[in-house]
């Protein structure tokens, strides 16, 4: 790894995550607006946040993943078909120059999955390819990776190369039911003088160990019934919201790791790489299905995997 200082950044659709590097180290993080925010080209809306990191260490390469690279993105990358050797994203890279900026954007990976649906992601590459860099025996062998998210990949590794994925839309989904039904918008608002609720954080985690519980004892076909359960036990049961939010979680969570469980050969092991906090709803899930989780943070991942693109 190249000790001179770079850029690396994720630009997802909702948000970009910049780091200053210099070999292993992070000097400095920002972040700016996700490709999906943007009213202008995307070279615009870099060029302020990176301004005073130019002029205090000149020409530096940008190495980006993510949404960076999709078609709505600053310049499109081609999907690498699976089977896809981790290693070979270096080559597949795409490669140019912005305002003095020698920049590189990651390739995304394609596949059709175990149910034979078409699949795609953008961003995930870097962080297995991370993944590999920080924990070298995962390139080895056969490994279940699940990278928890707005659309969950779990993803089957062996010996380096990504043979195939699956997307779950369990962070899109419970977003939209928060924000847009009306599961969670039934309890009872407090009558004047009473006294204050219990801790909202405890009544989140009960809400998570019953949805949890409930995904552990469905077939999938009722899941839909049982959403439900959010919007009625806040009626019939006297649940807060905090619980209903919390019960959705688990349901969801849950729900995705019991179904895609059985589509893989699992290893004892199951590798997460994503946020602490999903990380560790992942982990207690998997726990339940007698499964042990190994945990890797997302960013640091990212990071460990973009500056796995510079040319040696």
């Amino acid at each position: 790894m190249s000790l001179e200082p770079c850029i690396c950044g994720d630009w997802g659709t909702s948000r970009l995550r910049l780091s200053l590097c210099a070999g292993e180290r992070v000097l400095e993080t920002r972040e700016g607006p996700g490709i999906g925010a943007l009213r202008q080209p995307a070279a615009e809306a870099l060029r302020p946040l990176i301004a005073s990191w130019r002029s205090s260490h000149g020409r530096l390469p940008l190495f980006l993943c993510g949404m960076a690279g999709s078609r709505n993105g600053w310049r499109e990358t081609s999907y690498l078909p699976c089977p896809a050797d981790l290693g070979a994203l270096r080559e597949a890279a795409v490669r140019f120059d912005s305002e003095g900026t020698p920049v590189t954007i990651a390739p995304g990976l394609s596949c059709r999955s175990r149910l034979g649906s078409p699949e795609v992601l953008r961003g995930e590459e870097t962080q297995m390819a991370g993944a590999l860099a920080l924990r070298p025996g995962l390139g080895t062998g056969s490994h279940l990776l699940c990278l928890p998210g707005t659309h969950t990949k779990w993803a089957c590794l062996e010996d380096g190369v990504v043979r195939d994925f699956m997307t779950a839309l369990t962070g899109e989904l419970f977003a939209l039911l928060r924000d847009a039904s009306t599961l969670t918008r039934a309890a009872r608002a407090p009558a004047e003088g009473e006294p204050a609720a219990p801790d909202a954080s405890d009544d989140g985690e009960a809400g998570f160990e019953s949805g949890l519980a409930a995904a552990a004892s469905l077939a999938s076909a009722h899941l839909l019934h049982f959403l439900f359960a959010a919007r009625s036990a806040q009626l019939l049961d006297g649940r807060s919201r905090e619980w209903a939010l919390g019960y959705l979680s688990g349901l969801l969570v849950g729900s995705d790791v019991r179904d895609a469980l059985p589509l893989f050969t699992v290893p004892a092991e199951v590798v997460l790489i994503g946020e602490p906090e999903l990380n560790e709803r992942y982990a207690r899930a998997l726990q339940r299905f007698g499964l042990t989780p190994s945990r890797l943070d997302g960013e640091r991942c990212a990071l460990a995997g973009l500056r796995s693109l510079e040319r040696r």
